[in-house]
């Protein structure tokens, strides 16, 4: 029988991984839905944004990789470096709302650039709820990224 691992807060994990790599951080947790959102704050937030938040990703997708193993039922972690990904995410819904838009008007599919896994949850999330398109993501040869398709619902 495998000894159980010790619960991982998250918050005191991307601490201690932080401290490690050589930022000084300061990390506020709130609860967002079912999810934990991690800001941190840095006086060189560019280093762990990334470029295009690659690096931001990365280390949330570690960071919940860790936490994962030690308790499955811990919430999945949102990192977020002073308020970059809500700024993003503020972007990403206003595109796809204007991209709903075209659709309803001309009635043809609109096609999104690649995007990785957490900005197209973030373009379903904001179209979910419209009763006149519906959203689909299609693998892009080459690449781990997919497109969205935005589309007239089908009735």
């Amino acid at each position: 029988m495998k000894p159980e691992s010790p619960n991982i807060e998250p918050k005191a994990a991307l601490q201690e991984m932080l401290t490690q790599l050589g930022f000084a951080v300061t990390i506020t947790e709130t609860s967002l839905e079912e999810q934990v959102l991690l800001d941190i704050q840095t006086d060189d937030p560019g280093r762990l944004i990334g470029r295009a938040g690659q690096t931001l990703s990365d280390l949330q997708f570690v960071l919940n990789r860790i936490v994962f193993k030690s308790d499955s039922r811990i919430p999945r972690v949102v990192l977020d470096v002073g308020g970059y990904r809500q700024q993003a995410r503020e972007l990403l819904t206003g595109r796809a709302k204007e991209a709903a838009e075209k659709v309803r008007r001309r009635g043809e599919i609109v096609e999104m650039e690649p995007l990785n896994a957490y900005d197209r949850y973030i373009i379903h999330q904001a179209l979910k709820e419209d009763e006149d398109v519906e959203t689909h993501s299609v693998e892009v040869d080459g690449s781990d990224k997919k497109v969205i398709l935005i589309r007239p619902k089908r009735r």
